[in-house]
């Protein structure tokens, strides 16, 4: 049986730099060991949203763009960012219609993640668009967003070969696949 308690003791925490996006904290600690420590943590101010959209011919969209800190273009499911005051699933509504320019009847949550919890308390939900209507995109200015239809055995294929390289998409795929798979979905 494991010691599910806390072992860690922070003494203090010092907020070494700030923006509107995330928070670094510098915790001064004493570790499990009983040695005085820092611990570095990295505060998301948003929580993660992933949306994998699914019509009835199982065609999913993607979106591409260029992200700044790897310098790479990269195509990616649509997700976004959940302020703390906006439930998971009404943001996965509003950035599929703004990234994909879809509209969903239904959204099922079908997984939660942790994404880097050594360094970061960033939480991400994943969901499946059903019921889906085409809309206007509404790219935020700092996007230049291109949208692709694809069959999502076809998304699957690219995620195996390694050109999808987003965490969150790389997750919700093989998870959407998984449940296709199953008869789940």
């Amino acid at each position: 049986m494991s010691d599910e308690s806390n072992p860690w003791k922070k003494l203090d925490t010092t907020v070494v730099y700030e923006n509107d996006w995330l928070r670094i904290n510098e915790d001064n600690v004493i570790t499990p060991a009983g040695k005085t420590g820092i611990y570095g943590v990295v505060h998301f101010k948003n929580r993660a949203v992933a949306i994998i959209p699914l019509d009835e011919e199982y065609n999913t969209w993607i979106v591409g763009q260029y992200r700044y800190a790897p310098a790479t273009y990269e195509w990616e499911v649509p997700e976004g960012g959940c302020p703390e005051d906006e439930l998971p699933v009404e943001t996965a509504r509003r950035e599929l219609q703004e990234e994909a320019g879809l509209k969903a009847e239904h959204l099922e949550l079908i997984m939660e993640m942790q994404l880097s919890n050594s360094a970061t308390d960033e939480i991400s939900f994943t969901y499946v668009a059903k019921g889906l209507t085409i809309m206007d995109t509404g790219h935020e200015e700092t996007e230049i967003i291109r949208v692709r239809k694809l069959p999502f055995e076809q998304l699957y294929q690219m995620t195996m070969r390694g050109e999808i390289k987003d965490a969150l998409s790389v997750a919700g795929i093989l998870k959407v696949k998984f449940l296709i798979d199953q008869g789940k979905l």
